[in-house]
């Protein structure tokens, strides 16, 4: 039975005062952190340390590449699924010293981690369960500092939610609403939209938001998740054409990031163009969407598109069905092919469709249809006789094109 008193059975002013005791009884640098990996607190005191530890004071949180190589060595997974200390050997990659960490948590949430900079003998048993005694101490000073942080949060998402719906139309009023609440504005943004196979419930959530807390390289800003949507307004961290490829290489990251540690991979994302007045997040908001709707439609022509300025034509689809709608007017060579088509059990508007995708290659073309090329030769003259279709006009196959791609998008 053990007998050990537990020195943090009482009351503590502050997560620092915490530290400091944990340092004392151990004699170790100690530092403390919120579930995403942002320093709360660290003891004071001692000439002992590293250089990771040092980089996590001075820029008050823990650095990137830090964080990734805990991930990829194993540890974070360990410390977020163990209630026990875990000891963690030296990365000299990253100036990470011999350490001790514990996941503090509360029901099966992680709400922070203590760690213990282990530079003398390794910690025996006593030390290790006074490790576990000060998680216990700290869960209620970081239940209070969650709670706080949440309520910001909320106050955060409304006025997110405000600003992607229009309610907010003066630049004034959203930047004077936005210092109410401690959001700094950066000067241009993107809205930028995830989707999961399923709805986000709380556990992909508290995923989700590990990871829009963790990403160094780009600067989100809002985010809100929206049943199986996550919507960010983020920008890049600098200026200029390397800051944009940074942001633009950190947003795949994340995508990725989410496969690798949580196995929550989108299935789809979205962009729109970079914007300046915050009067036009609706806006920002529709182009995100209009990537995500294109996407679905055309998934191997935009394979490769993310942002909205990325689209090409395919952006002005739905004005043209929009229009079309309003004035259904049937093509008459179209109309001509699909009668005859439907009398002769013939492919005469796919063949036509094949030709035009492959820009009148006809090698491609009849590669495509799997049919012979003097065949596909042979179709083409009957397209012309029945349609009285004029290919050699660019006029016509542009018309023909946007005609088949309208039919593809609203199938």
């Amino acid at each position: 039975m053990n007998m050990e008193p537990n020195l943090f059975d009482r009351h503590f002013d502050s997560l620092e005062a915490i530290a400091d005791t944990v340092s004392e009884l151990l004699q170790c640098p100690v530092t403390i952190e919120d579930a995403s990996h942002n320093l709360v607190a660290y003891s004071s005191h001692h000439a002992e340390t590293d250089s990771a530890r040092i980089a996590t004071i001075i820029g008050r949180r823990v650095p990137e590449q830090v964080i990734s190589t805990l991930w990829r060595e194993g540890i974070m997974q360990q410390l977020m699924t163990s209630s026990e200390p875990v000891r963690i050997g030296e990365i000299l990659e990253v100036g990470l010293g011999n350490r001790i960490a514990i996941a503090i948590r509360h029901h099966g949430e992680v709400l922070g981690y203590i760690w213990v900079l282990e530079y003398n003998e390794p910690l025996g048993d006593t030390a290790l369960l006074q490790l576990k005694q000060a998680a216990g101490a700290a869960k209620m000073k970081l239940m209070q500092l969650q709670t706080q942080r949440r309520r910001q949060e909320q106050h955060s998402h409304d006025f997110f939610w405000q600003l992607l719906t229009g309610h907010h139309v003066s630049e004034t009023v959203i930047r004077e609403k936005a210092a109410q609440i401690g959001i700094m504005l950066p000067p241009s943004y993107q809205i930028l939209l995830l989707q999961f196979e399923t709805a986000i419930d709380d556990r992909l959530y508290r995923q989700i938001h590990y990871m829009v807390k963790t990403a160094q390289r780009m600067r989100i800003v809002l985010h809100v998740a929206h049943n199986d949507r996550l919507i960010i307004l983020s920008s890049p961290l600098q200026g200029g054409n390397g800051g944009i490829r940074q942001y633009r290489e950190e947003c795949g990251q994340l995508a990725r990031l989410l496969k690798q540690r949580f196995d929550a991979e989108p299935v789809l994302s979205g962009a729109s163009a970079f914007r300046e007045p915050y009067a036009a997040v609706e806006d920002a908001y529709r182009e995100a969407l209009a990537v995500l709707h294109l996407k679905r439609r055309f998934p191997a022509e935009l394979q490769n598109a993310g942002e909205y300025g990325e689209l090409g034509y395919y952006r002005y689809l739905p004005l043209l069905a929009d229009e079309r709608r309003r004035h259904p007017v049937a093509h008459p060579g179209l109309s001509k092919l699909r009668q005859y088509d439907l009398e002769h059990q013939s492919g005469l508007l796919h063949t036509l469709e094949m030709m035009l995708k492959h820009d009148g290659n006809v090698k491609k073309a009849a590669e495509a249809l799997h049919i012979h090329g003097n065949t596909l030769m042979y179709r083409m003259k009957r397209i012309a006789d029945i349609s009285d279709i004029d290919l050699a006009s660019m006029d016509e196959k542009v018309t023909l094109y946007l005609e088949y791609k309208l039919n593809q998008l609203e199938a």
